[in-house]
Parts: C-alpha cells; structure tokens; sequence
C-alpha cells in the first residue's frame, strides 16, 4: 500500500469510517434462471436500491415511518420473504451480493404481493457506510454468515470490532444486532466481540445465547441441522447508548 493510501485509511479511520481491507465474502457468480432474470426485470424498478443513490430517506422508499429491519445476506431470500410477508407493520431491507440469490428472493416477494421489502445487490459495508443514516434502522439481521472455518480465514469473518462499531451507530437507541450461525466456533468469537463492544447489552439471561426468536424462520437447512444433531446459536445485543 502507497504512502497517499495509507495516509487516506488513516484519516478515514479518525472519521469514524469502516473501511474494508479483507473482504468477508467471495462473489460467487451463478447462473440465473429464467424465472430470476425475469423477477429482477419486472420488480427491480420498485424493489430494487442502488448504492450509487448515496443516503436514504427510508419514509421516502417505503411511503411510511414503520421500523425498519435490515438482513445482511439473504441467500436465496426464502426467511426474508417470509418474515416480510409475517410482519406489514415493518419494512425490511436485505443485502445480498449474489445475483441469483437477488433474482430468487425478488420472485418469491412478487408472487407473496409483498410490498414492504426492498433489495441491494451490493457489499453490505459499502452499503452501511454510504447509504443507511445514523439511528435509522430497528433490527440488524445476520443469519449463518460464511464462517470461514479455517483458522487463517478468521480475519474475514464479518462479525469484527470495527464492523460492529460502524453498525452500532447506524442501529436506533434499543435497536437490536441478531446473529445466528450453525458454527459454534464462529459463535464464540461472535461472543467474545459483541461482548468487548461497548454500548451493548447482552439481551441473554444467561449473558451468552438466546433461544430462536419465533422472528427468526425456521429454515428447511436449520431442520435437517437439528435432525442431525448439530446445533444453532443465536445471540441478540442491544444498542443501549
């Protein structure tokens, strides 16, 4: 890295700016179906977000002044439709880089007549920093995160201090960060973070994990984990200052 670039990080960095330096995903570029192409055609003009719009006046996207709930990386959306359709009182936003991903939960939302959901197809932390103003959001979801399982992979973990930090402020004064992941490695260290974040509160009674919320899907991936034995974790902290 150049002298003129470090000198630019630094001064993000005391701006209170989360800059990126290793991402926490791989873009995975799939084929579309032609039911995704064609979802994404029609309803990307009322449902879609672009980075590019800079910051958002979230009354104005949705028409109203409900909560607001926002899922970083929804896979193929399937939860995020279905917690979208569950709850017309609040509006949802989901972030996914994965096209597909974008074109399928686009589908399920138009054929559910869902309007209270809305879509980015771009980096999660570019879209934080850029585009969601300070204490505007109710809920941050983050759900089986990749967990890059492997020791030297850690560091791309998305649950990091400077990420959370960058979050916290984006989150309203008793807004909640929910975190869930089938790793129990990756829910330690998310744990371990959340807890060393200051202006947060353990919503735990145990100060550690908390049953699933009925909020939460039960995914046809997390019923075959439990038939199989293999655990899930879900930890909730709320913004408290």
């Amino acid at each position: 890295m150049s002298d003129s670039s470090n000198d630019n990080l630094e001064l993000a960095m005391q701006e209170g700016k989360y800059i990126r330096t290793i991402r926490s995903f791989v873009k995975r570029e799939g084929r579309l179906t032609k039911g995704q192409a064609a979802a994404i055609e029609k309803c990307w003009p009322t449902m879609g977000l672009e980075h590019q719009q800079g910051m958002l006046d979230l009354a104005q996207v949705f028409g109203n002044d409900n909560d607001v709930v926002l899922e970083i990386g929804f896979g193929m959306g399937k939860s995020l439709v279905e917690m979208a359709k569950s709850a017309p009182h609040l509006n949802f936003i989901g972030i996914e880089v994965h096209r597909p991903g974008v074109g399928a939960c686009l589908m399920d939302a138009d054929e559910a007549g869902i309007t209270n959901l809305r879509i980015f197809e771009h980096d999660a932390v570019a879209v934080f920093a850029d585009c969601i103003a300070e204490g505007s959001i109710t809920t941050v979801q983050l759900f089986f995160p990749d967990p890059w399982h492997k020791k030297r992979h850690h560091k791309r973990r998305i649950v990091q201090p400077a990420f959370v930090e960058s979050l916290r402020s984006k989150l309203k004064i008793g807004g909640v960060f929910h975190m869930a992941t089938d790793w129990e490695n990756y829910a330690e260290h998310m744990l371990e973070v959340m807890k060393a974040a200051e202006h947060f509160k353990n919503q735990s009674e145990t100060n550690d994990y908390v049953p699933r919320p009925d909020l939460r899907p039960l995914t046809k991936f997390e019923q075959r984990g439990h038939r199989l034995g293999h655990g899930v974790w879900d930890l909730m902290f709320e913004r408290i200052s």
